[in-house]
């Protein structure tokens, strides 16, 4: 059974980017994908330092369910044209042992139209720990980011290229998955 880490980098309650990776988790349940959900709304993380070591309980679980994964997906709000702060903070905690080899897909949900400029700078950072980008990304903006009560977008074509992205991210996470055992 493929698994799959699903980071959600959001620090808002209520946040959209949660409501998104709900959604891409509920499809990937459906595709018959293990899912390994890591909010950081609900499991902070201290402050990255590299003159500290950091025994955190909640790093731990960060941690394991990155090694544990076939795949990563990496979901973010845009703030000021970047990933949010939690996010960025929890990668600075990561490296080759959690992303080598590892297929990532990368998503975002912005106030504005799309959040390329997040997903270009998390792609940068998936290239430096040794991951594969997924060609495919998700971007969802303005109205976009309305979700229905049964927590799908509400938008047809938004579901339809969700489906479609993640479609591809599974078959690519299976076929490099292979290659590495």
């Amino acid at each position: 059974m493929t698994k799959i880490a699903i980071i959600c980098g959001s620090n808002r309650k209520q946040a959209t980017t949660a409501q998104l990776c709900r959604h891409l988790e509920q499809v990937l349940v459906n595709k018959g994908c293990q899912v390994i959900f890591l909010d950081l709304y609900s499991l902070p993380l201290p402050l990255y330092s590299p003159d500290v070591e950091c025994d955190d309980a909640n790093l731990a679980i960060f941690k394991n369910g990155l090694n544990e994964a076939d795949g990563i997906i990496l979901a973010t709000p845009e703030y000021h044209g970047a990933p949010s702060g939690v996010l960025k903070n929890a990668l600075d905690y990561t490296g080759f042992a959690q992303f080598d080899g590892k297929v990532v897909l990368s998503a975002s949900s912005t106030g504005g139209p799309v959040g390329v400029s997040s997903l270009q700078q998390l792609q940068t950072i998936v290239r430096n720990v040794h991951g594969i980008n997924c060609p495919e990304w998700i971007s969802i903006g303005g109205e976009n980011r309305i979700f229905t009560p049964e927590g799908e977008p509400a938008n047809q074509k938004t579901r339809e290229r969700v489906l479609h992205t993640l479609q591809y991210f599974v078959k690519m996470v299976e076929t490099f998955s292979s290659i590495k055992q």
